[in-house]
């Protein structure tokens, strides 16, 4: 009885040993730089570094563009406030005196300029 379970037990050990050789070839090829998972890793890392910086060149460029957008905006509130205090006084000036009507009529004349042809010339064709 002793020698069966002897038998068990280094078959147990034989098999063990044979899953923790498969298990260190897949782990070879898992780590390895260059062809394996290791290097896709490898290359993600990287490129999660990449867009690291470059949000935060975007959000430096965002914060920037933000604060000038609101300094313009706070500009132009405060020139259509004095724009609006403008149109207000203007509404206290008197209104202009019309002109008088003789003068008007001859303003209102358009002048026309009005172009003959010659009797005698035919339109030439163009060559």
């Amino acid at each position: 009885m002793q020698m069966i379970s002897d038998m068990l037990l280094a078959a147990g050990a034989f098999g063990a040993a044979i899953y923790c050789y498969v298990l260190a070839l897949r782990l070879k090829k898992f780590s390895t730089l260059e062809s394996g998972m290791g290097g896709a890793i490898a290359v993600l890392s990287a490129q999660v570094d990449d867009m690291t910086r470059a949000l935060d060149r975007a959000r430096t460029a965002a914060t920037g563009s933000a604060s000038s957008l609101e300094a313009l905006n706070q500009r132009a509130e405060s020139v259509a406030a004095r724009l609006e205090i403008l149109l207000a006084a203007m509404h206290d000036l008197p209104d202009p005196k019309p002109e008088p009507v003789a003068d008007r009529t001859e303003v209102d004349r358009k002048v026309r300029f009005v172009r003959r042809r010659s009797a005698g010339r035919e339109m030439e064709a163009a060559e």
